[in-house]
């Protein structure tokens, strides 16, 4: 099989290919370069389980980056099991492709989610540490485990605050970016995927038309440009693509505090502090970006909450069963309504009514106690005097060994200049696909599924 890599520059788009980008322009002058359609919701799990499989997420069953799972009656982001996509994977029918001609076959997987228990030969993931104490401490998992070892001897510990959080920076990417080419140098795999998240990170905070977007093209495109070249001399063919394009918001929709407010939604109270109370709801949001699966517990309400969504200023689509049909989200992970905000919209998780009564982890960056995405994580409350001090402060504390709660998150949604999940009306807003120019189709964008069948032909083989 061809030796191919798929470089994931998560949130770039067409319209980003320009003078800020010079090493992805000249590159993709050669090939070509289409929008892809994105899948439904477009957010970082959904999308790339539809890369990987072919199919949508009403057969492999990653309707968001988390769900409501019914029979533990709490909600979950951020799962890392592999086992949690349902569909076959590319790199299993590759390899009984390869099988069948007696060909070896190999692939690597460099920080693409639901890394954990894959079948990949060579995976790598941020894994925290979480310490009895309280404390969190930067690490990853890989497989096999001594190439956790080997990349953090080389590389240094991997920096999990400036993968996510108000540190995000460039380094993350620069890290992965090594650690690839260890395992290339290593290993040699057949088929590498590469996740560099650098461009989603102030495309949100402040928007994707911030000044501050130019410096992270111009960041990012240096650490594509080489790493195209190092694959290029190493006889890969490469793919360029990405998960979704970041469009400009400026209304955050609390859903669950308009379920509360309508008697729906129950919260329990520990230490003066509220908990958002799944099982007991009558009905609740799970708010993802741009799409909320709204969860019923109570049929009997299901037409009062339909008639709270389509008057909720922001939401643009409700879709039950047969309109879920339609784009193709209609599984039993989803909820039995599924909000759509509208382009200048997003979701909150928010269900408090007063922030003295938020919860202590809605102050803090937790992917994990929050019921729903929280881009505010990646702020510093701008309300703090000598924000920087604080950190500080409580960074020494971590180093002492004492228990710490860096509570510098903002809760005031309006701070984000940036989302995505819905598809965007502007195809140059869509995510890209740059590849062979012998290998595109006739027709003027991707779907998303076909993604699949695109790194398929790079490899080789049809599935």
């Amino acid at each position: 099989m061809q030796k191919t890599v798929v470089i994931n520059v998560v949130g770039l788009t067409t319209g980003q290919l320009g003078p800020h980008t010079p090493a992805l322009r000249q590159w993709a002058a050669g090939r070509q370069v289409l929008p892809i359609k994105p899948v439904l919701p477009a957010v970082t799990c959904s999308a790339q389980a539809t890369y990987l499989t072919g199919q949508y997420p009403n057969r492999h069953g990653i309707v968001a980056n988390g769900w409501y799972f019914a029979d533990e009656c709490e909600v979950k982001l951020w799962r890392q099991s592999n086992r949690l996509v349902l569909a076959p994977k590319i790199w299993e029918l590759a390899r009984q492709a390869a099988e069948a001609k007696g060909q070896r076959f190999t692939c690597a997987n460099l920080f693409w989610w639901y890394n954990m228990y894959s079948s990949v030969d060579y995976s790598v993931t941020p894994r925290p540490q979480y310490l009895a104490d309280g404390r969190k401490m930067p690490d990853c998992y890989s497989q096999p485990a001594s190439l956790r070892d080997e990349l953090q001897a080389e590389l240094g510990t991997f920096p999990l605050f400036d993968f996510w959080g108000p540190r995000t920076s460039i380094r993350s990417s620069r890290w992965i970016a090594q650690a690839s080419q260890h395992v290339e140098r290593k290993h040699n795999p057949t088929l590498t995927f590469i996740y560099l998240p650098h461009l989603d990170y102030n495309s949100q905070r402040y928007g994707p038309q911030h000044p501050s977007v130019v410096t992270d093209l111009q960041q990012i495109d240096a650490v594509c440009g080489d790493l195209i070249h190092f694959y290029e001399q190493r006889g890969a063919r490469v793919i360029v693509l990405s998960e979704y394009g970041i469009t400009p918001v400026r209304r955050p929709v609390h859903l669950n505090r308009a379920l509360r407010q309508a008697g729906l939604l129950q919260v329990r109270t520990e230490r003066g502090l509220e908990l958002l109370d799944a099982g007991a709801s009558r009905a609740f949001a799970m708010a993802d970006h741009q799409v909320a699966h709204v969860y019923i517990n109570d049929p009997a309400c299901t037409a009062q909450v339909r008639q709270i969504l389509n008057e909720t200023p922001g939401v643009e689509l409700v879709l039950d069963q047969a309109g879920q049909a339609l784009h193709h989200l209609d599984h039993p992970r989803s909820g039995q309504l599924v909000a759509v905000a509208d382009p200048e919209s997003w979701f909150t998780y928010y269900y408090w009514l007063d922030d003295a009564c938020a919860p202590d982890f809605a102050r803090i960056v937790d992917i994990h106690k929050k019921p729903g995405y929280d881009p505010l994580e990646m702020l510093v409350d701008p309300k703090i005097p000598l924000p920087w001090l604080k950190v500080g402060f409580t960074l020494l504390k971590k180093k002492l060994g004492f228990r710490y709660l860096m509570d510098v998150i903002p809760l005031d949604a309006g701070l984000i200049g940036g989302s995505h999940g819905r598809v965007p009306e502007d195809m140059r807003d869509w995510p890209v696909y740059i590849g062979e120019p012998e290998l595109a189709p006739a027709a003027d964008h991707l779907l998303a599924h076909q993604v699949f069948e695109k790194i398929s032909q790079n490899l080789g083989f049809l599935a």
